[in-house]
């Protein structure tokens, strides 16, 4: 990796366990900032529990215990004093189905500033059109604000919740297979609109989808078995892996 990239993320000998299973094994890699890194790797290694290891949503999980260090700009995550609520709005999360709350897309878009208290309708107002535009959804849906959210198509639901997790402006994006439950048309809308997000967020994406990784990451993470098998510059994993074990992922061999 370039040594001047700035990291918004560094992670350093993480391991996890769910009560005596060990799922993942000793992470460590550095995570640059504005850029798209892509989590592959086949069923259970381990992609999406490395990913919620960063906002501590695995600490939702009974008998979930996580060693090591994740630092974000510099400051540990892992720490038990962690305010997991400020945790969440410096780390943002969309999941695999589109998820919009049964309210109006404005309210849906204003949901964390009004958690955070914020009231002015001026700030609500220029948040919901700042947020829907860097979306992609602005143009779609400006004249149905007071629309239920759960009426647009799916494809518009996930760029309305990248919209409502990019409102509040967090320091990273986790994405977790955003478009496994999307046509190729609204696929495509996604993978564009990553590319334009990476400007003002870092975004970190779990994938199966290795074409995707290599059309829109940067960096790339094969992961096997909970353990990091090899992290380079996306266009070096896919046309000349150093791992074995990558290069038979990469061609099909397994997975």
């Amino acid at each position: 990796m370039p040594e001047e990239l700035d990291n918004a993320l560094v992670l350093e000998n993480v391991s996890l366990w769910y009560g005596d299973k060990q799922a993942l094994n000793g992470i460590t890699m550095a995570v640059p900032k504005n850029r798209i890194t892509a989590l592959i790797g086949p069923s259970g290694c381990g992609k999406s529990t490395l990913l919620r290891s960063v906002n501590r949503m695995n600490d939702l999980i009974d008998n979930c215990r996580t060693e090591g260090s994740i630092l974000l700009n510099g400051e540990c995550v892992l720490n038990p004093r962690q305010d997991l609520s400020a945790l969440r709005r410096r780390v943002g999360m969309v999941f695999q189905r589109p998820n919009p709350f049964p309210k109006t897309i404005y309210e849906n878009v204003v949901y964390g500033l009004r958690l955070q208290g914020v009231r002015d309708r001026r700030v609500l107002d220029e948040t919901v059109e700042r947020a829907l535009r860097a979306a992609a959804l602005w143009s779609e849906v400006k004249d149905n604000l007071w629309q239920n959210a759960l009426t647009l198509s799916s494809g518009q639901q996930q760029r309305l919740v990248i919209a409502r997790a990019i409102a509040i402006e967090p320091e990273v994006l986790l994405l977790d297979e955003p478009t496994s439950a999307l046509d190729p048309i609204s696929t495509l809308v996604i993978e564009e609109l990553m590319s334009t997000l990476k400007q003002h967020f870092t975004l970190i994406l779990v994938t199966h989808n290795m074409q995707q990784a290599a059309r829109v990451s940067d960096y790339t993470a094969f992961m096997h078995q909970g353990s990091l098998v090899e992290f380079d510059e996306t266009d070096a994993i896919f046309t000349a892996p150093k791992q074995r074990r990558t290069e038979d992922y990469i061609t099909g061999r397994y997975g």
